[in-house]
């Protein structure tokens, strides 16, 4: 089996740590993605579009991608036929213990808009500060003093084994959509059941397509800070937490329930939007379109 993958270090790990679960003769294929040709803000689709090319192109057989950086909408003829058992989701803090423990005007380096939102909505005396590149960059920068503290997934410093960096899990922060998991995606109908069933963890699947549903429900982008986890409660039944808000963490709305787990992603987002979720979200996107 071809299994396609970026070629970060990170992507490359997680691709064998599937290679390893389907067992038998896997190739890794890798491909180059205008994510890793430009870093900018942009929309998910960087990350994956090259690799869905592959696939519709029969180049390969299957792409492993983490979960967070699949866009809501596919390439027609592919769709996700498989969800890996979820690494840690939380995110965590490199160079401290906690938020709460940093100085006042203490800079926090992330990536990511919502981190950030959520990041300035817990401490608004703290300076947040984009830094990109790999973890291993990024890393670099904390212990070069560019920074004062990082915020990476907690999975991501795992998979690498580079989970000792982390200071601390930030439990006040709801994650990504489908942070901690890997997305399988194939062209529809291509891959046989039996060997689905080797990599597909039925509760992290139906979580993160929870989590998929409310963002795509929210019309949710790279440019809106938007927070979805999901997790298994009693009765086959999936509680969905959810934070959207404004960069700089100057307004925020929150929201946890329980429900099927075909509807609840629909049930929150149309809770949100009641709340004013959907002005939020506009405001967000004008911001953070802004030049700096």
């Amino acid at each position: 089996m071809r299994i396609g993958t970026r070629g970060s270090a990170l992507a490359l790990a997680q691709a064998r740590s599937v290679a390893a679960m389907l067992g038998g003769s896997c190739e890794l294929v890798t491909v180059t993605t205008s994510g890793d040709r430009d870093r900018a803000i942009g929309d998910k689709s960087r990350w994956v579009s090259e690799l869905e090319r592959a696939l519709l192109e029969e180049r390969i057989d299957i792409a492993v991608h983490s979960a967070k950086d699949v866009p809501a909408e596919l390439a027609d003829g592919l769709e996700l036929v498989a969800i890996t058992a979820r690494a840690d989701p939380r995110d965590a803090i490199c160079g401290a213990l906690a938020l709460a423990s940093l100085p006042p005007g203490a800079r926090v380096g992330t990536s990511s808009l919502r981190r950030h939102a959520q990041i300035r909505a817990v401490r608004d005396d703290v300076e947040v500060v984009s830094v990109r590149g790999n973890v291993d960059t990024r890393l670099r920068k904390l212990a070069s003093g560019e920074v004062d503290a990082l915020v990476l997934a907690l999975a991501g410093l795992e998979r690498l084994g580079r989970s000792s960096e982390a200071g601390g899990a930030l439990d006040e922060l709801v994650p990504a959509a489908g942070q901690g998991a890997l997305a399988i995606e194939a062209r529809a109908g291509a891959t046989s059941g039996s060997v689905l069933d080797r990599v597909c963890d039925p509760d992290a699947m139906a979580c993160v397509m929870a989590e998929r549903s409310l963002t795509r429900a929210l019309d949710a982008s790279c440019n809106t800070p938007v927070g979805a986890f999901g997790r298994r409660v009693d009765g086959g039944l999936v509680e969905l937490r959810a934070w959207v808000g404004l960069p700089d963490g100057s307004a925020w709305l929150a929201d946890r329930l329980s429900g099927d787990p075909d509807r609840i992603g629909d049930e929150v987002a149309e809770r949100m939007l009641a709340a004013g979720a959907g002005e939020l979200l506009r405001r967000a996107a004008r911001l953070a379109e802004q030049p700096a």
